[in-house]
């Protein structure tokens, strides 16, 4: 039998790690006779050595263990041994195993109680054939409910399915995954679970998979409620294939904290009170503090053999004494039946579905009711049988008045509701934990970050859900959803409901989201396609300096976007600007051509007088001496830069042109005429803001003036002055009809099939 025993150790060059054991193959604890291991640099710090365990190895000892250490040889040539007093030991087996085993060892010098191994190769599991009166039993869980650290992988799982195929005839059939959360398990539930038409499936997911240990405490609780939300999807779905659930209890973590011991404890509790058999893990693993007992963890996540048996004798038998007749009649006595809540005098009732967890808000009477956190009598009955915290969406179908929706509403750890919202009048809606979607039949998830998903519902419309306390921008700077969306066709994509609410349209184009679609906290969207991306003029706004004022107007507008060559320079004499755009940005920031002015602290251009970078030198540089990392930075930053400002020229339907600061008659028509060369026939404006009088520049085609002054250096000074001129400026946008509707959103990355002289 080969095996491959492997082990992390940090070493220094010249060092070597060996493996000395109780058996001729490993020296007979001779360690100048031991195994040497081998690693790489793909690989370090792992080492490893591949050993053969011969037939005639004496292995005929009454407890059929292997005993063994790892070894240090350092550079002076002495050893050092792992431990003292301790060994570390595998199983050997009865008969020959089905596959070569990968004993994994963990660190040196951490000496694990119970080993970990697994088959090097995949091996058939032939499962246990169902008697006739027999149940198919699902396991659906992740790494531990695979069986992960325990030895060849037979954790609670495996010792649970022989024991119900020998007690009751049942079948088990473990589709566990490594990793799994709650989200990856409903989406690939269909896929698993459904083609094994189960009578019982055990659901057994853990809270450390959704990022508990790891995420920001603000963050926990968002994490726990979708957690327990995905559980009940789960619990759904099961019920729907005509499945009984049962869960698997919350189990600790190594690196749980005080904290977050209180919201396992709260979870644990609460999955008590569901109406569900629950294989309650918890008393017999955790310390008292959400970690792990002494002895039972391979690594924090994970229990070890012991740990695993622990598991599976904390589950109770008789919950599988079951037969089809039973579970049928157990299914049937449980319908979905809505309990009234709540009753005005005049036609308004709110019903809730503990089966479902559902919430059903029924107004029979002409007129709309309006849902608050203030409304005391409404929230008081709530508290009688709360609802599921958590966010809750309904569908509203499009009828002759009205376009389709969605509408959706908090509800909170007490079960009143944190929302407000109006619900119109003879309206019957049914609000569905959010997870009921991303199950729903047709939907796919195309992102899904822990806090805002994007739901594809049907080949044009989406679903936006926040169930975050924050807003959430989704932007083209964000580049996992904007690859995520080109799963959608391009277009035009609104919210029906709010069309002319900022930020609520969606541009899709080849290489996905061209738009910013602002989500409010703890809420849905949705977004339906509208028209062709050829139906929009997209305007693409591009500042051409003299300071950054216009960077920083668009920023509080959150028009902003990547930057621009000009947007951080300073440009004092409009020909250059107009120079540097006719010659396609060659020399902006070529070494030979820039100085550094150590009062100013500022790079100064030798050719184009008037252009200066306030930005480029960091405090961690030293540009008295070597300027080379700031030419580099320059080099890259601009680079970009000159590349975004051409694609924006060749893809945008209309430009505007901003300038901002002083400038003359002359210098604006030539720059207007080399922007009408380059922009090729397109429709723009040139935007003069400066505090000049208007008439200098009448009757420059396509030249608009105003005569205004901004100040960036008084925008940092005074935050009121900056919002003052914001509006101001939205208010210029706005009378040239550029909103976020119809913004020309450049990409940071540019697709590689962008020219880099389109010019």
């Amino acid at each position: 039998m080969y095996v491959r025993f492997q082990i992390r150790a940090v070493t220094q060059p010249g060092e070597a790690i060996a493996l000395v054991g109780a058996i001729p193959e490993m020296g007979l604890w001779d360690v100048m006779q031991g195994v040497r291991l081998r690693t790489h640099a793909n690989h370090y710090p792992l080492w490893w050595a591949d050993i053969e365990l011969n037939d005639d190895t004496d292995m005929q000892r009454s407890d059929r263990r292997l005993e063994y250490q790892y070894v240090r040889f350092g550079l002076n040539g002495r050893v050092a041994w792992e431990a003292l007093g301790v060994n570390r030991w595998v199983p050997l087996a009865a008969k020959p195993l089905p596959s070569p085993v990968i004993v994994e060892d963990g660190w040196f010098g951490d000496m694990p109680l119970y080993p970990y191994g697994y088959f090097a190769e995949p091996v058939a599991q032939s499962p246990a054939p169902q008697s006739q009166a027999g149940l198919k039993i699902v396991v659906l869980g992740s790494s531990v409910a695979l069986g992960c650290s325990a030895w060849l992988l037979q954790g609670w799982a495996w010792h649970l399915g022989r024991a119900l195929q020998h007690h009751y005839g049942h079948q088990l059939v473990n589709v566990s995954e490594l990793g799994a959360n709650v989200s990856t398990t409903i989406a690939r539930f269909s896929r698993v679970v459904t083609p094994e038409q189960p009578d019982i499936v055990i659901i057994a997911l853990s809270l450390g998979n959704e990022g508990l240990a790891s995420s920001a405490p603000r963050h926990h609780r968002d994490l726990q409620r979708r957690f327990e939300n995905g559980l009940q999807q789960l619990v759904k779905m099961t019920r729907e294939l005509g499945a009984y659930p049962i869960l698997g209890s919350v189990y600790p973590n190594g690196d749980y904290t005080p904290e977050h011991y209180g919201l396992l404890q709260e979870t644990h509790q609460r999955l008590l009170t569901w109406g569900l058999p629950v294989l309650d893990w918890f008393a017999a693993l955790e310390d008292g503090q959400g970690r792990w007992k002494a002895g039972i963890a391979f690594d924090a996540a994970h229990p070890n053999t012991k740990g695993h048996r622990l598991m599976y004798a904390a589950i109770d038998l008789t919950l599988f004494h079951r037969t089809k007749a039973d579970l049928a009649a157990q299914q049937h006595a449980q319908p979905p039946e809505a309990l009234p809540l709540y009753q005005d005098n005049w036609g308004f009732h709110v019903f809730v579905c503990k089966t479902e967890q559902s919430l059903r808000l029924l107004n029979t009477t002409p007129h709309p009711y309006t849902i608050s956190p203030t409304w005391q009598a409404l929230q008081t009955a709530l508290q009688t049988a709360p609802a599921r915290a958590g966010l809750y969406i309904a569908e509203a179908q499009a009828d002759e008045q009205n376009a389709a929706t969605v509408l959706s509403l908090f509800v909170r750890d007490q079960g009143t509701i944190e929302t407000t919202l109006t619900i119109p009048p003879t309206t019957d809606l049914t609000f569905y934990p959010a997870f009921h979607f991303f199950a729903a039949q047709g939907s796919q998830t195309l992102f899904d970050d822990g806090h805002v998903s994007i739901l594809k519902v049907s080949e044009r419309r989406l679903y936006v859900i926040n169930e975050s306390a924050h807003a959430y921008n989704i932007q083209p700077m964000w580049q996992a959803v904007r690859a995520a969306l080109k799963a959608m066709p391009s277009g035009v994509y609104e919210d029906p409901c709010h069309p002319d609410v900022p930020f609520r349209t969606l541009i899709i184009g080849n290489d996905g989201l061209e738009s910013r679609v602002k989500v409010p906290a703890q809420s849905a969207m949705m977004l339906e396609y509208k028209s062709s991306l050829a139906a929009v003029s997209r305007v693409a706004i591009i500042p051409l300096g003299d300071r950054c004022a216009m960077r920083m107007l668009l920023y509080k507008m959150e028009y902003d976007g990547p930057a621009f060559p000009f947007d951080l320079t300073r440009t004092t004499n409009l020909a250059d600007v107009a120079d540097i755009i006719q010659n396609g940005f060659h020399d902006m920031w070529k070494p030979m051509s820039l100085h550094y002015n150590h009062e100013a602290r500022r790079l100064y251009h030798t050719k184009w007088t008037g252009l200066s970078f306030a930005h480029e030198v960091e405090d961690s540089d030293d540009p008295l001496h070597d300027l080379s990392p700031v030419y580099e930075r320059m080099r890259v930053r601009y680079t970009a830069r000159s590349r975004r400002f051409w694609y924006v020229l060749q893809k945008s339907d209309k430009a505007l042109f901003v300038r901002t600061g002083l400038c003359d008659r002359a210098a604006v028509l030539d720059l207007v005429q080399k922007l009408e060369t380059k922009y090729q026939g397109k429709p723009f404006h040139l935007v003069l803001l400066s505090p000049q009088a208007s008439d200098e520049f009448a009757n420059l085609p396509n030249v608009l003036h105003y005569n205004l002054e901004l100040n960036p250096d008084r925008m940092y000074e005074d935050l009121g002055y900056w919002l003052e001129c914001t509006e101001v400026m939205r208010g210029i946008l706005h009378s040239l009809g550029v909103s976020s509707k119809n913004l020309f959103w450049c990409p940071p990355n540019l697709p590689k099939e962008s020219s880099d002289c389109w010019w």
